[in-house]
């Protein structure tokens, strides 16, 4: 936790880039969040964020902001941007063309941007022409808001969170399957937050078939995710709200590839499942994924290490006594627990990584 007392100058305005690099969660993919602040001698006179995928990026909201009484500090001031400026053309130009051309004279940066368009290029270009640049203020804190954009980077793979919801007695469905109410109703709708948070969710069959779920966002102002589902022999019926259309639905499979606007097959080796599952979402561009379940496919995910952080939420005063067991995780490391009336979110990651 950040205790503002003890920040240094800049670990203070490189915490307010990390504030509003977090308003576009959600929005930017593939994209990362970045934030951006302008400094002018102990003011900050511009501001902005990367809010959508296509828009413009930080640092270009930041400056745009500026007053027209301020533009001509712009030249004077330090720009602080919570991840390295883009050099490459794509949706927008280059951030470090624009630093350059509003001769700004120094840049402070939260962490490098490790991607293959950028990979570190955006810094020297600064440096080479001149431009005071300091990198690492906050780096952790950096790292960690965008932590799928770097996993998917790094390791060429979404993102994986794992989340599932249980009684006191690790229980999470009945005997033959079929759902039970276990979440109060301030849980349920922050489910529908993270749902709005990721680019994709997941379940396997039987929770597709038992429990029909829509896996839109609904309790929760947001997108939807990209909706995916498991299923090896393509007996779920197309009766079921994931192929109502109203949102795009990848089916992963082991007999047939088909594309089409909002249904798409994807066929994946039987071997090695999960492996071919998470090469096609790279090759898709899909930087995180929600899987909420069934037990099976959750704990396939834990058995193969394809995971990397967990969202358990308990209901402390249920005990259900019969039914499937909730999932084993392997290699655990706690990181915070909330209580949220009768339920207990705990988050945990996987300490492996």
């Amino acid at each position: 936790m950040l205790i503002f007392a003890s920040l240094t100058t800049d670990e203070l305005y490189m915490y307010r880039c990390l504030q509003l690099a977090a308003m576009g969660a959600g929005n930017t993919a593939p994209n990362p969040m970045v934030g951006a602040v302008l400094v002018y001698g102990d003011r900050i006179i511009g501001e902005g964020f990367h809010r959508c995928f296509g828009g413009a990026h930080a640092e270009v909201n930041c400056i745009s902001s500026v007053n027209n009484a301020d533009e001509k500090f712009i030249s004077g001031s330090t720009l602080y941007v919570s991840l390295e400026p883009c050099t490459h053309f794509g949706k927008t130009p280059p951030c470090t063309d624009l630093i350059l051309d509003k001769k700004i004279p120094a840049v402070v940066i939260g962490c490098k941007d490790i991607s293959d368009k950028v990979g570190g290029r955006g810094i020297p270009i600064l440096l080479n022409a001149g431009i005071n640049v300091t990198v690492g203020i906050l780096e952790r804190e950096a790292y960690d808001l965008n932590r799928r954009f770097f996993t998917f980077h790094q390791r060429k793979r979404p993102y994986i969170i794992l989340k599932w919801a249980q009684s006191s007695d690790a229980i999470l469905a009945n005997p033959d399957g079929s759902g039970i109410p276990i979440s109060n109703e301030f849980t349920r709708r922050l489910v529908h937050k993270w749902r709005s948070e990721e680019a994709a969710i997941l379940v396997g069959t039987n929770t597709a078939f038992n429990d029909d779920p829509a896996l839109t966002t609904r309790l929760w102002k947001g997108k939807d995710p990209l909706r995916l589902v498991i299923d090896r022999q393509l007996k779920l019926p197309s009766s079921l709200k994931l192929f109502d259309g109203s949102v795009k639905t990848v089916v992963f499979n082991r007999l047939k590839s088909e594309e089409s606007s909002m249904l798409s097959y994807y066929k994946v080796d039987g071997v090695n499942e999960l492996k071919g599952i998470m090469d096609i979402l790279y090759h898709l561009q899909v930087l995180s994924v929600l899987v909420e379940g069934g037990a099976k496919t959750l704990q396939s995910f834990i058995d193969a290490g394809l995971w990397d952080e967990s969202r358990i939420i308990t209901n402390e005063q249920l005990r259900i006594g019969e039914g499937i067991k909730s999932p084993v995780l392997h290699n655990a490391k706690f990181s915070n627990e909330v209580q949220c009336l009768t339920d207990k979110i705990t988050c945990l990651f996987n300490e492996v990584y």
